[in-house]
């Protein structure tokens, strides 16, 4: 984060534990909420992303921690779909967020999450460097090492921006062509750039040290 961007720690012990903890993920985005109140962010388009594993921790403590929708019952609960939101921020899952330096998300160590085996090499993915002098991303998303400690994120709809010059299209071939080829080729097009806003509209988690992460 940098440019008013804010950082806020989720629990106070060095183990990376505590980015799964509900009671200090709840205190975490109530701080979050506060702090752009205090920058006069608008409560509208608040959202909080979080890994699977931290979003059913505050599932499974819904006795406590009092988010659970109770319209939400049944199949609905059980599917996830129960937590409604904290201190105004709707709150979703991802796995293409930074965790912990991984993808999505991070086992072993001091997190108290195990491995459950089989998950395949697209999970827990290591960062890339995402630096403009470094060869690969190219896009000053910053040096990997800068988010070991992150574990969420929160913003203001105004945070960051997309700007399509194509929208999505598909061209299948057709006619003759398909009789050659045996066969359809399908060509889909996308061009489209996002950059930041307003980064005093975002909010970044982070735990596991009392050192906040480096901004880029």
């Amino acid at each position: 984060m940098s440019l008013g961007g804010t950082q806020i720690r989720v629990g106070s012990s060095t183990n990376e534990s505590d980015a799964f903890s509900s009671s200090a993920l709840v205190s975490a985005f109530y701080d979050a909420a506060a702090a752009m109140d205090e920058k006069g962010i608008s409560q509208d388009g608040r959202v909080g992303v979080l890994n699977p594993r931290q979003y059913y921790e505050l599932i499974q403590a819904v006795g406590s921690n009092g988010l659970v929708n109770r319209d939400a019952q049944g199949g609905a609960l059980q599917g996830g779909n129960g937590i409604i939101e904290i201190a105004g921020i709707k709150i979703y899952k991802s796995m293409n967020i930074p965790f912990l330096g991984r993808y999505g998300t991070k086992y072993g160590g001091t997190t108290g999450q195990t491995d459950p085996g089989n998950t395949g090499d697209f999970v827990s993915e290591a960062m890339e460097d995402g630096r403009n002098s470094v060869a690969g991303i190219e896009n000053e998303y910053g040096q990997a090492s800068n988010f070991n400690n992150t574990c969420g994120i929160v913003f203001q709809r105004e945070a960051a921006g997309m700007v399509e010059a194509i929208g999505p299209q598909v061209q299948v071939t057709s006619g003759d062509v398909s009789t050659i080829y045996q066969g359809d080729v399908i060509l889909g097009r996308l061009a489209c750039g996002c950059d930041y806003l307003n980064p005093a509209a975002s909010v970044e988690l982070f735990a596991g040290t009392a050192t906040k992460p480096a901004a880029f």
